[in-house]
């Protein structure tokens, strides 16, 4: 099984920010609770799976 090196994983981090980001902003939400924005995490990581 292949490892991930230290900047894969970082570049994984920010493209889950980076994918957050862009949920957020295009959506029409202008506040979120913190339960939301870990729901937008969860369909993030779900999605990430699925590839």
């Amino acid at each position: 099984m292949n490892e991930m090196t230290e900047k894969e994983m970082q570049t994984v981090k920010m493209s889950t920010l980076y994918q957050l980001r862009l949920i957020i902003s295009t959506g029409d939400k202008t506040e979120y609770t913190k339960d939301e924005i870990l729901e937008l995490l969860d369909k993030i990581a779900t999605a990430k799976e699925q590839n």
